[in-house]
């Protein structure tokens, strides 16, 4: 036997307000045609002005804690995975301890964007098989509309961006059987920051010519909003999340056709598409929410994951295989039993 980690819990959430293509008609120079085209989204969620991160994120832990089967008080850590937090600082995971109720347990905020769930999976897979954490909570969850350009010269980044939470409980199990039995069976993480301004948020920072890390003329250039190169970040995407699935696949010792089920994660339609034909995946393995949520960042592969087994699409046992990309660039993939 050997001690590893398993997915024991999922739970999610979203804000009620379902914004569509064409309520955003009226606020960019838009149309629904033109962000199904390039995007695949439908509609994606809000929140209204009184929600913080921290707030979606409690709601999809409570669902993932009571769903794993444990007490609250028996978890060891929270890593949340967030570019949205509810201040510059303290993290969002304090915020989540105190209205979770759990004070003492460590909490570990990461910043790497669109694979900051792969990265906090990573993370708690490593502390669980060090023998140091028997229950970690992870969470991915996102406030993007409180931070957009909802003018027409915000349209090609501000019809990309939804707010919701995914979580999971991650628990340590011994495996017998390395595969039948559920846990996490190995995870890629990389970078390459010399892409860093080709999808990023400027300001505010400490990383420009000035006393201050926010002035008004920083206001009034817009460095305030994110910006992207989106065709640089569409071939990259493609390239290095299929890349990555390539090598731990083989380093795994494991076929693409013997996957049940691709968890990738949800930043445009066309990417998901592209990379399952690349991979000669058949499009009934491949489970997307962007048309409902946009992209969620962080939270959009545990979001996945909820929907997935709510829908019945995913169950105990299935092989899945997780891939993402983001800003830093980063990129990752998980292989693991569900």
């Amino acid at each position: 036997m050997a001690l590893s980690s398993k997915i024991t819990g999922v739970g999610s959430f979203v804000p009620e307000r379902v914004v569509t293509n064409h309520d955003l008609e009226k606020m960019m120079n838009t149309s629904d045609e033109w962000i199904q085209q390039r995007t695949g989204i439908v509609e994606r969620r809000w929140v209204d002005a009184n929600t913080s991160t921290s707030d979606l994120a409690l709601k999809a832990s409570i669902e993932a804690i009571e769903n794993a089967g444990i007490d609250k008080n028996d978890l060891d850590m929270i890593i949340f995975a967030t570019l949205s937090p509810d201040h510059d600082f303290p993290g969002a995971g304090c915020f989540l301890q105190d209205k979770l109720g759990v004070p003492g347990i460590p909490t570990l905020d990461i910043r790497q964007q669109c694979t900051g769930f792969l990265y906090a999976m990573s993370i708690a897979d490593k502390f669980i098989k060090s023998g140091s954490n028997k229950n970690i909570l992870v969470i991915g969850a996102e406030i993007h509309s409180k931070g957009l350009d909802r003018s027409p010269e915000g349209r090609n980044v501000g019809v990309l961006f939804g707010d919701g939470a995914g979580a999971i409980v991650m628990s340590a199990t011994d495996v017998k059987d390395g595969k039948a039995d559920s846990h996490i069976i190995n995870c890629h993480l990389h970078c390459d920051g010399s892409y860093a301004k080709e999808l990023w948020l400027p300001g505010p920072g400490t990383g420009f010519n000035s006393e201050n890390r926010c002035d008004q003329k920083m206001l009034d250039e817009g460095l305030h909003f994110p910006q992207m190169n989106g065709k640089v970040v569409f071939v990259n995407a493609v390239k290095k999340m299929s890349q990555s699935l390539i090598n731990l696949c083989k380093e795994s010792e494991v076929k693409f056709e013997d996957i049940d089920l691709f968890l990738f994660h949800q930043a445009n339609l066309r990417i998901n598409s592209k990379l399952a034909e690349m991979m000669g995946i058949p499009e009934e393995k491949v489970f997307n929410t962007i048309q409902k949520y946009g992209n969620t960042t962080a939270a959009t592969i545990p979001l996945g994951m909820h929907d997935a087994v709510k829908e019945g699409k995913l169950k105990p046992g299935m092989l899945v295989a997780s891939a993402a990309f983001g800003s830093g660039f980063t990129w990752a993939s998980s292989l693991y039993r569900f």
